[in-house]
């Protein structure tokens, strides 16, 4: 079975697609780099609904997410976000964990896998 790759990047892809499943590269705000919570976090969920539409998907199939936030403090402001975003009645299973980011701009990251 093939596999292929979306915004290839020397480091790596934005989207892998292997048969019906797409993952994508955990993902951050990079148009909203230290802005607050809730502009990180939308930044973040409009660029995963088009890397989703490239891959031929969308959020409505996620099956996984996976988010990094760097303080639990903010984790009410970016769920106000994420639960305004994400598919009524097609909420995927995810994991929300405090960790430190590569860059202290970012605040949130968010990874998804979704079916086609």
């Amino acid at each position: 079975m093939s596999i292929q790759r979306i915004d290839v990047g020397d480091r790596m892809s934005q989207v892998a697609i292997h048969g019906d499943t797409v993952y994508t590269a955990g993902q951050v705000a990079q148009r909203a780099a230290g802005e607050s919570v809730a502009a990180q976090t939308q930044d973040i969920l409009n660029r995963i609904d088009e890397l989703l539409e490239q891959a031929g998907t969308d959020k409505s199939k996620i099956l996984t997410a996976t988010i990094w936030i760097t303080s639990m403090d903010d984790f009410a402001e970016m769920n106000g976000v994420w639960d305004a975003w994400v598919s009524p009645g097609n909420t995927p299973c995810r994991a929300c964990v405090e960790a430190r980011l590569a860059s202290p701009q970012f605040t949130v990251e968010i990874m998804v896998t979704a079916a086609k």
